[in-house]
């Protein structure tokens, strides 16, 4: 494998520019589900040790099935396949520019990917070579629950927002639980959000009523105030990195997203909209935990099945960080990597 890094306002991202040369599936949807159901071991090659880490996702650039989209990619994460990922989307469109598998027109090139989610309409700010800004507009955004309470064991009555961006979340106020979604609350904050996940994957369904193959919650946000006046609200989403036993407390595993999540933050100005407190034309600017930010603005509303929805957009950069060649030798005793639970 050729596989690419790439730093999304902090977040690790890898993206497969090589050795992959397509895989099965009529939509970009029917190829990642062959990955999933077929070739697991692809996401657990790129993502585990000893050639990756648990905050790492991972990307493969495929042939696109729609002839209006420039390239496809199915986004790899520790334990699932998302839909759609807006920190993985400006990781890839840097690389595809900047590599030059996707002519970059300067000062503006615009471009369509197919994610498993939908097409991806994608406008990059290019100066000298380098990307310098990605704005992409997501598939459409919107609330399934709002204001409910669910039940967390060791938690009690937690009250959560469902929404989904592109992934569908479980959204709750950070304050109910004492924390101000800094870096040294950390462990705290992993293991609330992976109960609070668990939990309202369980009680609260949620399934995307036009691509079913998207259902329950698969991952959880805390959102809090911001830390100061750049940004409009500060969050923290964690991503599973190993199933949840309520009996062993120690395999409440999961990692921090070190950007302010892409998905996250449609799924929260689709929460917000429902309020009233977002509208069409407005930007929102979301903090994660290490201070950077991305914009959001609500396009237009819309409907997907039943619920009022939002088309957003979401504006970011990525850098590359390295380049290079992913091996396994044919004696190597974990093919597919491992994982170890100090870290895990």
């Amino acid at each position: 494998l050729a596989p690419t890094g790439c730093r999304l306002a902090m977040e690790p991202g890898r993206v497969v520019v090589g050795g992959v040369l397509d895989v099965p599936g009529a939509t970009m949807y029917e190829k990642m589900r062959h990955l999933w159901d077929h070739a697991d071991e692809l996401r657990m090659f790129t993502l585990r040790e000893p050639r990756g880490y648990p905050a790492l996702c991972s990307n493969v650039i495929l042939p696109p099935t729609r002839p209006e989209a420039d390239a496809g990619f199915v986004i790899m994460e520790q334990v699932e396949y998302p839909g759609m990922s807006g920190s993985n989307t400006i990781c890839v469109v840097t690389v595809l520019l900047e590599t030059g598998m996707v002519p970059m027109r300067e000062p503006v090139t615009e471009l369509t990917l197919e994610a498993p989610a939908g097409l991806i309409r994608v406008r990059a700010e290019c100066h000298d070579g380098k990307v310098t800004a990605v704005t992409f507009r997501n598939v459409p955004a919107f609330a399934i629950h709002l204001d409910a309470p669910i039940e967390v064991p060791t938690l009690g009555t937690v009250t959560v927002d469902v929404a989904y961006g592109g992934m569908i979340f479980a959204i709750a106020e950070a304050a109910q639980f004492g924390l101000r979604l800094t870096p040294d609350e950390g462990r705290d904050i992993v293991r609330i959000t992976e109960l609070v996940k668990a939990a309202g994957r369980e009680q609260l369904p949620a399934v995307h009523p036009e691509q079913p193959g998207f259902s329950g919650v698969t991952i959880g946000q805390l959102s809090g105030p911001p830390s100061g006046p750049d940004a409009d609200m500060r969050n923290v989403v964690t991503v599973s990195t190993g199933e949840l036993d309520w009996e062993r407390p120690s395999t409440w595993t999961g990692v921090i997203d070190r950007s302010p999540c892409g998905t996250g933050t449609c799924a929260r100005m689709a929460t917000l909209a429902a309020r009233g407190r977002l509208r069409p034309g407005d930007d929102f600017r979301h903090e994660g935990i290490l201070g950077t930010v991305f914009t959001g603005r609500i396009l237009e509303e819309t409907r997907v099945g039943p619920y009022p929805a939002i088309v957003p957009t979401l504006s970011g950069q990525g850098w590359i960080t390295g380049m290079g060649s992913l091996v396994v030798d044919p004696t190597d005793p974990f093919p597919e990597g491992y994982t170890v639970g100090d870290l895990w």
